[in-house]
């Protein structure tokens, strides 16, 4: 596993510069939050804001990056105005989040823009859990969101916008249909399915961290399209926690939220999920858990007992995710890995025709966007 990491290709550095330009990103909608004013929770909010305006953004052209980017505020505010009013009100806010992972799920069925609006409003309210947000805070939550969506489209649009020279590679969304045959409505009734177990079981283990459980679900649904693959990924999520939460006792209790070593591994965790997501899902979630760790040592909660309730509600996300995709409308993964390979043989043809033009002395033939969509392909 750690050799795939290190060792796996990386056309025209991509990956590199999506992990690189984060850190940038995200650091100066930081900068910008704590230089504005704002609290520690909005600060927090922010980098949350930037660091999904920077990681789930993948429209085929730049242009398009750019009109979801403007409109991650537009579904995230009133999301996070619903937390913040409800979580005095139990019933309604449970109700109100499943809604938000259904309808963020059923999203995908319009390609990037609705995935990564899904995954926005989702995060959203799953922040204002994570901060339990009150509507006193909205207004400084309001600002974070803006001012670290503006700063991260800077950096993004501006300062480093390599896509202008290597247009991303955007992976085809799941095969369409119509009813319960269009595999994201199928998967929008799972996971909020999913999320319903997750959050019963979630909240009998603690009243204060049930979201995990919720969050762990909802991410195992993103970017899978069949049972197959969600099992898969539910394992290697918990394997990554189990890793991160190792991680954690070694280097993220000892810190205990002290500024500057904390920025320090914030950052550094920062650059591993961007530069290990598209090749290990184990390695991006043992980052993601080291920031979780990280910003709880900021919020001065942390400690071992969390660490574990951690992982405990992972486990429990897990296990919701898979009862789901095994027994409600499941998706078989032999007739979706077809259409993949039928993706990836196509792709094999467009990148060796665009290496025969390069070689043929075609001055705009360029087969290194191709060879980065058939590595997402292969994976």
């Amino acid at each position: 596993m750690l050799k795939r990491v290190f060792v796996a290709p990386d056309p025209g550095r991509a990956r590199l510069r999506f992990a690189a330009r984060a850190v940038l990103g995200i650091g100066l909608a930081v900068v910008v939050c704590l230089a504005s004013g704002h609290s520690l929770a909005g600060a927090v909010t922010g980098g949350l804001a930037a660091l999904l305006a920077l990681f789930t953004v993948a429209d085929p052209t730049v242009r398009g990056q750019a009109v979801t980017t403007a409109l991650l505020p537009a579904v995230g505010v009133p999301v996070l105005a619903a937390a913040a009013e409800l979580h005095s009100l139990p019933v309604a806010r449970d109700l109100s989040f499943l809604a938000v992972v259904g309808a963020g799920v059923y999203a995908r069925r319009w390609g990037p823009r609705g995935h990564s609006l899904g995954v926005f409003a989702f995060m959203t309210f799953f922040v204002a859990q994570f901060l339990h947000a009150t509507p006193e805070q909205l207004p400084e939550l309001y600002a974070a969101v803006l001012l670290s969506v503006l700063s991260a489209g800077a950096v993004r649009f501006g300062a480093w916008c390599y896509e202008r020279r290597l247009p991303p590679s955007a992976v085809p969304a799941p095969p369409a249909g119509t009813g319960l045959a269009r595999v994201t409505t199928r998967q929008a009734v799972q996971a909020t399915a999913g999320a319903g177990f997750a959050l019963v079981v979630g909240q009998l283990v603690s009243g204060q961290r049930w979201y995990w459980a919720v969050g762990a679900t909802w991410w195992i649904f993103v970017n899978t399209a069949s049972r197959g693959e969600t099992l898969v990924r539910g394992f290697r999520r918990v394997l990554g926690t189990v890793i991160g939460i190792c991680l954690g006792f070694l280097v993220a209790v000892p810190v205990h939220g002290a500024p500057v070593p904390t920025a320090v591994l914030v950052a550094v965790a920062v650059f591993g999920i961007f530069y290990t997501a598209a090749v290990s899902y184990t390695w991006m979630m043992l980052w993601v858990t080291l920031l979780a760790e990280m910003l709880y040592g900021l919020l001065g909660v942390l400690s071992p007992g969390l660490l574990a309730l951690r992982l405990t509600e992972t486990g429990v996300g897990a296990l919701g995710a898979a009862l789901a995709v095994l027994f409600v409308l499941p998706v078989t993964t032999h007739a979706t890995t077809d259409v993949w390979i039928q993706r990836a043989l196509r792709c094999v043809h467009a990148c060796t025709a665009e290496a025969a033009a390069r070689l043929a002395g075609s001055a705009t033939a360029d087969p290194a966007p191709r060879v980065a969509e058939l590595e997402q392909l292969l994976g």
